[in-house]
């Protein structure tokens, strides 16, 4: 049940009042000896009784069996509790005027109805005020807007000494003014005010009337009123006063204030009703689009940034704008007093980043547009060989395997392929036991760094912050990605280790030329013209060798990833290390090669890579070769014909061929190998989601 529901169907107090109207601030009526018995009064006070004596109403009105005109349930008014109220000595005549000379209570309609003269007669003040307040001005007394009754509740019940229980004390105020402002409410009921009288139970917690007043509630537009921009930081200052003191004399905020000029002001920042503690994560990740109000510009390159990123994925210790400017000092950097002053950066900054703050790093920019020449020269550059780079790459192998895509299918129709991906007969051995382990290191590690770099990447989106959470929220998130980055330190020296092992000890030929060769030579040239023309139904399918010209592409893209990925990575790990004798702006580059390089490499595996080794229609569902180190003697014949041919003329084919793998080896390769690509397109989706939502 929602506020509003709840507070139309909490009983027949509020509407007793309503009845009543604005009859209950009354508290000494002229007729105040009319309690009892009008025959206990003075004889010479027998002119003053009631026409109509209080008894005489409560001997039918003390029945809840009661109907009014039209047959429906009348309101009872019990005596016991009348005669204990705050208007126990007022003659019911005195306000329901209409009863008094008429046959009562079938011949004359609205009886109950109460003029607003009953309750100016006794609390004329209250009312002229009132009157002059947005209730009255905005509605009409006699209507359903704010009145007497309808704040003040059931006349007839009304406590002598009002305490918790009152329709406006302070903890009652919110479902009172909720009856009208229900979507205020709900905010109020979730701030930090509410749950500090609530949960906390601190008296001195403010409630509506501490901030908007009584009865001289004013619209926050009108200058009078405590919520308007003139007097609401005065207003929240009543509480906040050492705040206050240093947003009016230590801030940019409070100098425009006093001048009487457009700004930030308490509520702005803070929210009017939704009140939330700033230190809590919720508030740390809304302060940004709260400051963009105003600093739209500083805003976007902010969440363009790693700070601002990793604010949005729930990073506790991430800086935000307060952070860095302070919540309510926050000044100009040309001011000394600062933070962001020249001179008071080191301090500033160091209260995160540990260690000793090279003059370098704190030229850093948190707030760097790589996109605008006149920001930053060298990063702009830095950013347009990226984005060249990056639509080269994929226009490239997105024709290239749409081409191939095309005709793999019309070659399966036609029986093109015929060698299974494994079958009972003799194997060849493709890769070793070290090589397979390597492999499954880097799919882990890549998988790793993918989850844990991509939501930082596009953190705006609504599956960032589920994966981040899935991992641990963002702190283990970012420990987990530097541990995968140093395990991709690690398989890349172990590789290269290995290379080093069979050129240098096995004396092993072939590494850098020859068909074994990882190097691209005139043969690769060759067979990617051949494979186009294959693709366009030009010409026949290229005679391959050992490896395949997209293969020597996806193996060094590696060594590229890794180098530049990596001390991308590392500058930014370790950013007072290398701003020993780099400087500041090479961060800001840093950032966006690591960026962009990262989206390059998840983008290429998860999509080229996976159609190359796997998603063909002439592989799918899965080539399990990396992972059983072998494949059939058939399909190494078709697949590998040049290689093939070498094995038999140098007679090494008898030494390279294996039993086939067991039933168990090939469930474990399929397991493993389907989880991580499943994986790995899953997350190409999330980031052509996130792209699309970052162009839109």
């Amino acid at each position: 049940m929602n506020l509003p529901t709840f507070l139309r169907s909490s009983g027949h107090v509020l509407g007793t009042g309503i009845l009543a109207a604005v009859l209950s601030l009354a508290w000494a009526a002229p007729a105040a000896a009319q309690e009892a018995a009008p025959a206990a009064a003075a004889p010479d006070a027998a002119s003053d009784a009631p026409a109509i004596p209080n008894s005489k109403c409560l001997s039918c009105h003390d029945d809840d069996t009661l109907l009014d005109e039209k047959d429906k349930p009348v309101t009872p008014v019990h005596e016991a509790e009348f005669l204990a109220s705050k208007h126990r000595k007022v003659a019911c005549v005195t306000c329901h005027t209409g009863a008094v000379g008429v046959r009562h209570p079938r011949q004359v309609k609205d009886l109950g109805k109460v003029s607003v003269a009953a309750c100016v007669e006794c609390h004329e003040e209250e009312i002229a005020v009132f009157q002059q307040s947005a209730h009255a001005t905005e509605g009409h007394l006699d209507e359903d807007a704010a009145n007497c009754g309808k704040c003040h509740g059931n006349v007839h019940t009304l406590p002598r000494r009002p305490g918790l229980e009152a329709p406006l004390s302070p903890v009652n105020q919110m479902y009172t003014c909720g009856q009208c402002h229900g979507d205020m409410m709900e905010g109020y009921l979730h701030s930090s005010h509410a749950k500090a009288r609530l949960a906390k139970g601190l008296n001195n917690s403010p409630a509506c009337t501490d901030c908007h007043g009584g009865h001289d509630i004013l619209p926050a537009k009108n200058p009078e009123s405590r919520t308007s921009p003139q007097k609401s930081p005065e207003m929240c200052g009543s509480c906040h006063e050492f705040v206050l003191g240093h947003w009016k004399n230590e801030s940019a905020h409070g100098a425009l204030w006093k001048e009487g000029k457009e700004t930030a002001l308490c509520v702005d920042c803070h929210d009017a009703h939704d009140v939330v503690d700033p230190k809590e994560q919720a508030a740390r990740e809304m302060m940004v689009a709260e400051c963009g109000h105003c600093h739209e510009e500083q805003s976007e390159t902010f969440r363009d940034n790693f700070h601002g990123k990793a604010t949005l994925i729930g990073h506790e210790r991430s800086a935000t704008c307060a952070d860095c400017h302070t919540p309510h000092q926050n000044l100009p950097a040309s001011d000394p007093r600062s933070s962001i002053h020249p001179d008071n950066l080191g301090k500033m900054c160091g209260s995160c980043h540990e260690g000793e703050i090279t003059p370098a790093f704190l030229t850093y920019d948190p707030h760097n547009n790589p996109t605008d020449p006149n920001d930053n020269v060298y990063v702009y550059w830095v950013f347009v060989f990226m984005v060249i780079l990056l639509l080269g790459v994929f226009g490239f192998f997105g024709v290239h395997d749409l081409l191939w895509l095309q005709r793999a299918i019309v070659g399966k129709i036609r029986g093109e392929f015929k060698a299974p991906h494994h079958s009972d007969g003799p194997h060849v051995r493709r890769f070793t036991g070290g090589q397979m382990a390597v492999h499954v290191t880097i799919i882990l590690s890549f998988l790793l760094l993918a989850a844990t770099g991509l939501p930082l990447k596009f953190p705006e989106t609504e599956w960032s912050k589920p994966i981040v959470d899935l991992l641990g929220g963002a702190a283990m998130a970012g420990w987990l990605h530097r541990f995968a980055g140093a395990v991709t330190f690690g398989y890349f020296a172990v590789h290269i280790l290995m290379v080093l092992w069979g050129m240098l000890v096995r004396k092993e030929k072939g590494y850098l030329w020859g068909p074994r060769s990882m190097v691209p030579n005139l043969k690769d040239a060759q067979d990617f013209i051949g494979n186009i023309k294959y693709f366009l139904y030009l010409g026949p399918k290229p005679q391959l060798d050992r490896w395949a010209y997209w293969e020597k592409f996806d193996y060094l893209a590696v060594f590229w990833g890794v180098a530049i990925i990596g001390f991308s990575g590392l500058m930014l790990w370790f950013p007072n290390f290398f701003t020993q004798w780099l400087p500041g702006w090479t961060l800001n580059a840093a950032y966006v090669v690591h960026s962009d390089e990262a989206l390059l490499a998840t983008g290429f595996i998860f999509l080229f890579h996976f159609f190359h080794t796997h998603l063909r229609p002439d592989a799918f569902p899965m080539d399990p070769v990396i992972f059983t180190g072998c494949m059939p003697l058939e399909k190494f014949k078709e697949d590998r014909p040049l290689e093939y041919e070498r094995a038999v003329k140098e007679g090494r084919l008898e030494s390279m061929l294996v039993p086939p793998p067991d039933k168990g080896a090939l469930i474990r390769a399929y397991v493993f190998g389907l989880t991580a690509y499943i994986t790995g397109l899953v997350l190409a989706v999330f980031i052509f989601i996130g792209l699309i939502s970052w162009l839109t």
